[in-house]
């Protein structure tokens, strides 16, 4: 199983960032991926999440029109675009994989099997 995430990052506020996150094919096909960060004096939260077969998406109220999440087949990757970057999406972001649990709306972390290492994302002017 293997879950890796692109590099660190730096942005504007108010710009753009693509995270890419690479599945192992078993993983890729078994598991729904969820995008997950944690902000600095905050509890981990679920930012956005897939499903295996793409057509669910969920999405925390806190990035609801600013990101989106979308998978491609061919190269096992799952994306998290990242628009309209505010400084307080500034934190590491993980992918993980596993099964896909909200409460209340909010991802949760629990069902999660597998992680990444995580990414720092820093948006700053």
């Amino acid at each position: 199983v293997q879950l890796v995430e692109s590099g660190e990052k730096l942005v504007q506020p108010g710009g753009s960032l693509r995270l890419s996150c690479v599945a192992s094919a078993q993983t890729f096909v078994e598991y729904p991926i969820v995008w997950f960060r944690q902000t600095t004096g905050n509890e981990r939260e679920g930012v956005s999440g897939i499903s295996r077969s793409g057509n669910i998406t969920r999405y925390a109220d806190s990035v609801k029109g600013r990101f989106t999440v979308s998978r491609d087949v061919a190269r096992n990757t799952v994306y998290l675009q990242m628009n309209n970057l505010k400084t307080e999406d500034t934190g590491v972001y993980y992918c993980a994989s596993g099964i896909m649990i909200t409460d209340q709306g909010r991802l949760q972390s629990h069902g999660m099997k597998f992680w990444s290492e995580g990414t720092q994302v820093t948006v700053s002017s």
